[in-house]
């Protein structure tokens, strides 16, 4: 199956957690800080969202910082993806 993402939405995929930290201590699941970090995986047309017009900045590949808590999960033949609005992202990671 394969998700096109509508309007201003884009079609993410967490980077994995770091497993343990810096100084070598390995982390449990709970301790796990929710990445930021995302890849792009699809990215919707834009056009006229709540009366206004939206010009996709991100593209498929890219690499982007999220908001921690934003956007809604989904899973896709059994891969985890989270679609959020363009606004939703923070930067491109280059």
């Amino acid at each position: 199956m394969k998700i096109k993402p509508l309007a201003d939405r884009v079609v993410i995929k967490m980077v994995e957690a770091e497993e343990t930290t810096k100084g070598g201590i390995i982390l449990t699941s709970a301790a796990k800080e929710k990445p930021q970090v995302a890849t792009v995986v699809a990215v919707g047309p834009g056009g006229l969202v709540d009366g206004k017009e939206v010009e996709m900045i991100v593209k498929v590949g890219d690499k982007v910082l999220t908001s921690k808590y934003s956007g809604t999960e989904v899973k896709v033949d059994g891969e985890e993806c989270t679609i959020v609005r363009q606004s939703d992202i923070l930067a491109i990671v280059e």
